[in-house]
């Protein structure tokens, strides 16, 4: 993994829980590249987004408009899973009310909404993150954010304490996002013009890990 100079060089990462159950795939992760999602903007420079799929690693059945136009997002399997807390800690963000919009696998479908992106970006946090929490590890950070959440599905408010694992809201496909799947991502601060990525791990039974690209795991 290469660093940069806007990246914390030599931190350790935060260990998180994974915040999905079942099988899921890693995009956009880390271990590949940094930064992962192409940019440092808004803090999102070790951001890894979490996929649900079943066991053959699949997010829905296929149809016409899968390769021709938009999909109901509720046809995709992870639409609606639980998502749990990766982190305790105390809920400083609890934002809902952000439509759940059409799914888009087809690259005719995904013309029209990649030229919304500089839009999305001007709208700021809730057009990226769409419905979202932010979780404060301790009282000045780190600030772990969970998004893409499904509208209406919030089960935590700002103020709440919560312990890793508690359920927080339903995926959804919500904000910046092509098909439904979870975002997550560790900043330094919450003022998300400035605020600095921070690397993350996962634990696991043995110790931590960062899934590989399009690796599928099952928790």
């Amino acid at each position: 993994m290469t660093e940069d100079s806007t990246s914390p060089a030599g931190r350790e990462p935060v260990v998180l829980e994974y915040p999905l159950r079942g099988h899921f795939r890693a995009r956009n992760s880390p271990a590949r590249r940094v930064p992962s999602h192409g940019t440092h903007l808004m803090g999102t420079t070790y951001a890894i987004d979490l996929v649900p799929v079943d066991a053959r690693g699949r997010v829905a059945a296929r149809s016409w408009r899968t390769l021709l136009a938009t999909e109901q997002p509720g046809d995709f399997l992870g639409f609606g899973a639980p998502v749990l807390a990766p982190s305790a800690g105390t809920v400083v963000i609890a934002h809902d009310g952000e439509d759940d919009h059409e799914a888009r696998r087809s690259q005719v479908a995904l013309l029209a909404y990649l030229a919304g992106q500089a839009r999305r970006v001007r709208d700021g946090p809730a057009a990226i993150a769409g419905n979202h929490v932010v979780i404060a590890i301790g009282t000045s950070g780190p600030f772990v954010l969970v998004a893409h959440l499904r509208r209406d599905s919030l089960r935590v408010r700002v103020g709440d304490r919560v312990v890793a694992g508690r359920p927080l809201a339903e995926c959804g496909n919500s904000g910046n996002s092509t098909q439904p799947h979870v975002h997550l991502q560790v900043t330094d601060s919450i003022e998300w013009n400035s605020a600095r990525g921070l690397p993350l791990a996962f634990r696991t039974s043995t110790g931590t890990e960062l899934p590989a690209e399009s690796q599928i795991l099952l928790r």
